[in-house]
């Protein structure tokens, strides 16, 4: 038996616990979705811990009945990133959990930023100052409920408050803690003067260990609940969306991933440390090595934005009339900063803009401008990443052929945007390059089962686990050569756009606050 892994990927709307065999396929899926997602302030987005947990034993529980307990041979976690809460010492939350979209700590990004250096932090932590990170609503709390925070036994994210619950160990993954915004994202250890900046003690943050690595076996208590055998290893895994990488098989150089969902996240490989505002830099899932990410955080939300904003019937039709549009959309440019900006400009104050209308413009045109304006987005992104990373790569290897301005590395793609034909072929045009799909629904939780595989000897290293579990794609989309030109030189003019409209919005912004 121990024929099987589970990989768990705990989303912000839902757990899920997924039972994969030794060559990648899904045996069994079990979900508990939906759990409350509380807004009770004007940028402040939290939820109940309790309800990830009550979601995490359903889900457990539901797989082991359905494959039972004797073939379950280890268990991995991935789950939203940044979100975290505080702890008791007996592991309950002192606080609701403060998620990834929670915007109450603009305040304390730019008095950290002024403190200790915008460019210092994004070196020290891989990540620009921007809300996102829990390290600026931590401080938020050191400043609003410093008794509660003072109280805490322990900050964890989701990675860490699981394994506390399902081990008794207060243990989480370098991988897991990384896009916190609290660690020494060179060294994969908490870097002090940034947890000071938080205002938090070292001994109220987990041991860290490297992802891949068994941070405990399952409790006994916890084993009768969900029906696992007592001392099931739990392995460390990685934030969803580098877990989501590896299971798309992106776990080395010269590989990319695009996740087009509701926002849009690409990834790619970095032997080496660097630090950009064009990106983000994160532990990479496999423990080696490093992954550089942009977010652009509208990003198929927009195609259903504009089926209510136009009254269309669906965004099917919408892009079956777009087919006959004209590359450029007859004139029309849009930025889509509907919820701000994060990589390359960290602008929370920024917002979409729709450039060249004219009364004989139609939804169709800017159903077509909309998806041109997330792949010039996409392609100015990775441009600077890739650049980037191959640079790296040269200065480490001093090697000719890994200097920039080679062939692009190759791209894979996943997400709800990949049924879109008409923005996979836009996409594949305007960055100049094939793109390939993949047939996995759940990448996160392939890849936390990926770390599990590897840990318990089933293969040598995550990487080996990627290669073997790892589904090829089901498709290639490439390049459609008449459109490539035309593009490359609308991309030029959209690379303008930001700043020609940067002040408008802070000035719009300041109006607002009157």
């Amino acid at each position: 038996m121990d024929d099987v892994v589970i990989g768990i990927d705990a989303s912000t709307t839902a757990v899920k616990a997924i039972a994969f065999t030794r060559d990648g396929k899904e045996l069994f899926q079990a979900a508990r979705e939906a759990y409350p997602l509380s807004n009770p302030r004007p940028g402040h987005f939290e939820q109940d811990a309790e309800h990830w947990w009550t979601a995490l034993l359903g889900a457990l529980k539901q797989v082991a009945e359905a494959v039972g307990a004797a073939r379950v041979a280890a268990i991995a976690i991935a789950h939203q990133r940044e979100t975290f809460t505080l702890i008791d010492h007996a592991g309950k939350p002192l606080i609701p959990a403060i998620l990834w979209l929670d915007e109450r700590a603009r305040p304390q990004v730019i008095r950290l930023s002024a403190e200790l250096g915008r460019k210092t932090i994004r070196d020290w932590s891989g990540k620009p100052p921007d809300p996102t990170p829990a390290l600026y609503a931590i401080a938020w709390l050191a400043e609003h409920q410093p008794q509660t925070l003072d109280d805490a036994a322990a900050v964890v994210d989701v990675h860490g408050f699981f394994v506390h619950r399902l081990t008794g160990r207060l243990v989480t993954s370098t991988a897991s803690a990384d896009p916190l915004g609290l660690l020494d994202v060179k060294n994969g250890t908490w870097h002090p003067q940034l947890v000071e900046a938080a205002g938090l003690r070292p001994d109220q943050l987990p041991r860290l260990v490297a992802p891949g690595a068994i941070c405990g076996g399952l409790g006994e208590s916890v084993a009768r609940l969900i029906g696992l055998k007592a001392g099931t290893p739990v392995v460390a895994g990685a934030g969803d969306g580098q877990a989501m990488g590896l299971g798309m098989g992106v776990y080395g150089d010269g590989k990319n991933y695009l996740s087009l969902g509701s926002g849009i996240v690409s990834g790619c490989y970095s032997r080496g440390i660097t630090t950009s505002d064009a990106f983000r830099t994160l532990v990479s899932p496999t423990g080696s090595g490093f992954m550089l990410e942009t977010v652009l955080r509208s990003g198929m939300q927009l195609v259903d934005w504009i089926v209510r904003t136009t009254g269309s019937p669906s965004a099917a039709a919408l892009e079956k009339a777009a087919v006959d549009v004209a590359a450029g959309s007859e004139g029309l440019l849009v930025m889509p900063y509907w919820a701000g900006v994060m990589s390359p400009y960290w602008d929370g104050a920024a917002r979409g803009a729709i450039v060249g209308l004219s009364l004989d413009h139609e939804p169709k045109h800017l159903f077509r401008a909309v998806l041109e304006g997330i792949a010039f987005e996409q392609a100015i992104a990775s441009e600077a990443m890739e650049t980037q990373a191959a640079e790296t790569r040269a200065a480490e290897t001093q090697a000719a052929e890994t200097q920039p301005g080679g062939k692009p590395a190759a791209m894979i793609a996943a997400g709800g945007g990949t049924n879109c034909a008409l923005l996979m072929r836009i996409m594949a045009s305007v960055l100049e390059r094939p793109l390939s799909v993949s047939p996995v629904n759940e990448a996160a939780a392939l890849g936390a089962a990926m770390l599990a595989a590897s840990a318990i000897g089933w293969f040598a290293s995550p990487e080996t686990a990627a290669e073997a579990m790892a589904a090829p794609p089901t498709r290639h989309v490439d390049p459609v050569d008449g459109l490539v030109s035309g593009y490359r030189a609308r991309k030029a003019i959209y690379r303008d756009l930001y700043q020609a409209t940067r002040e408008t919005h802070v000035r719009l912004g300041e109006v607002g606050q009157v």
